[in-house]
């Protein structure tokens, strides 16, 4: 009997067991079964139990593919550049708050207006007898008036003002134009380091594979006795410097993206496809003087110290008229419903007021002093920047022109390369010459890859770098 009953008790398992499978299977949204029906779940405020339903995806349902790399021109980087990057917002966003500078101190040329709301309750017969030379009375009342003040002259010192902030803003938009023209150089930068960083990569993979070729034919011979274990050894040396390159241009190339993602205004490192530009490389210009006329013709940082210098000599000569009479016109009128009665129930006046200053303690002199010095100063400035970037842009051209010569000399050492290693890996088959040899050509010929790569993406990063020096970005 106790076995029957055992028996029974597992044959009840295995079929309630065998029902709830089905039920999952069948039931491919719990929720649309009614509540308290077999394989739906109470609403009780718990969490339901998960389902084969919920947790394995149709057969038929494709899995999701991962994001598309985004293929990035260099053309296409200085535009998400100037659009996300906050050295550019940063540089427009000063350069508009200096024209409200402009509106501040041109708002002194325009009339000013105030409403003032009185009420004063005062003792019968009061006078104000102490903190002044005069003792007015004091009537009750309650009065509304109206006060305008228009500046009549004060012999250009608002005038000069107003034009010393306008040329210094102008000087804020040329410093946001120099902004966003080495955000173009950066820019320049990073992505010919990344394409540069590339092309070392894959010449790094393919050192390592022919490397890993030659250490696997070597090691094929070597245990044939047709090589000896010094030939190996050789053999494997130079496979593990290759993988050392390989390593370091893996590790550049990363940060070469990481740079550029952060030039580009990214947080985090992006998924990019850099696009080379394939069109031939231009010639140098052939001479340099007239690129240093350009320059300083059309080089914001110089356009921006002028703008400043000039605003600097408006503000002395403001500085100098502080010293003339200001006249204004002053005008008030108002009612007094609520009065004493010697007060009318209106009131009104007009006038005009002459301010002329004797002495203040030396600080108009001072203020024209320090413009003048503040003048000097940037001029000074400007003449230093002058000298360097002259210096610049002859620099520059050198190196645009010693980078285009490096192109055919580059690949000439290629070319050389690659028949040198050609010709060492024959005379190594044949036996005529050494593992040294065939070791010597192999670091050669990686150093000319290298070399080469290099050398295009130099050239076209110079003359960026050439342009920029003109203003020419």
């Amino acid at each position: 009997m106790r076995l029957r009953s055992v028996v029974l008790l597992v044959a009840l398992l295995l079929a309630s067991g065998w029902c709830l499978g089905q039920s999952t299977v069948i039931l491919q949204n719990p929720s649309d079964a009614p509540v308290g029906s077999f394989g739906a779940w109470p609403d009780h405020g718990l969490p339901r139990p998960m389902t084969t339903a919920q947790t394995v995806p149709p057969a038929n349902q494709a899995a999701p593919s991962p994001a598309a790399a985004t293929r990035l021109s260099l053309i296409d980087a200085e535009a998400i550049a100037l659009k996300n990057n906050p050295q550019v917002s940063v540089a427009r966003l000063n350069a508009l708050a200096s024209q409200q500078v402009t509106r501040q101190v041109r708002s002194a040329l325009w009339p000013t207006a105030s409403v003032d709301l009185t009420g004063v309750d005062a003792h019968q017969d009061s006078r104000i007898a102490a903190g002044a030379l005069n003792n007015p009375i004091i009537y009750e009342r309650a009065a509304a008036g109206t006060q305008v003040r228009q500046l009549i002259t004060d012999f250009g010192h608002t005038t000069n003002l107003v034009a010393s902030a306008r040329l210094g803003a102008q000087a804020q938009d040329q410093n946001a134009v120099a902004t966003k023209e080495q955000i173009l150089l950066a820019v320049a930068q990073s992505f010919y380091a990344a394409l540069q960083s590339e092309a070392v990569l894959q010449v790094a993979e393919q050192t390592v594979a022919s490397r890993q070729l030659v250490a696997d034919q070597v090691g094929a011979l070597a245990r044939s006795k047709l090589k000896s274990d010094l030939d190996l050894s050789f053999a494997n040396v130079n496979l593990a410097q290759a993988k050392l390159l390989l390593l370091d241009a893996q590790n550049n190339d990363k940060a070469a993206l990481a740079a550029l993602s952060a030039v580009l205004g990214y947080p985090t490192l992006q998924d990019i496809v850099l696009v080379d530009d394939t069109s031939p490389p231009s010639v140098p210009p052939a001479a340099v003087e007239p690129l240093i006329a350009e320059a300083f013709r059309a080089r914001p940082e110089l356009l921006a110290l002028d703008y400043q210098y000039r605003s600097e000599q408006k503000l002395k000569t403001a500085a100098r008229d502080q010293w003339f009479p200001t006249i204004s016109a002053l005008g008030v009128v108002g009612d007094t419903p609520v009065r004493n009665e010697h007060l009318s129930s209106w009131f009104g006046a007009v006038g005009v007021n002459v301010e002329i200053p004797v002495f203040n303690g030396f600080l108009f002199n001072a203020r024209e002093h320090e413009a003048d010095l503040r003048a000097q100063a940037v001029n000074q400035q400007l003449l230093d920047l002058r000298n360097r970037i002259a210096r610049d842009v002859r620099t520059s051209w050198l190196d645009a022109n010693t980078a285009y010569e490096r192109l055919s000399v580059s690949r000439q050492l290629l070319d050389q390369a690659n028949l040198a290693l050609d010709l060492a890996k024959t005379r190594y088959d044949l036996g005529l010459g050494s593992i040294v040899e065939l070791s010597q050509a192999q670091l050669q010929q990686t150093q000319a890859e290298i070399a080469n790569a290099q050398a295009g993406y130099g050239y076209r990063l110079a003359l960026t770098v050439l342009r920029y020096q003109t203003a020419q970005l």
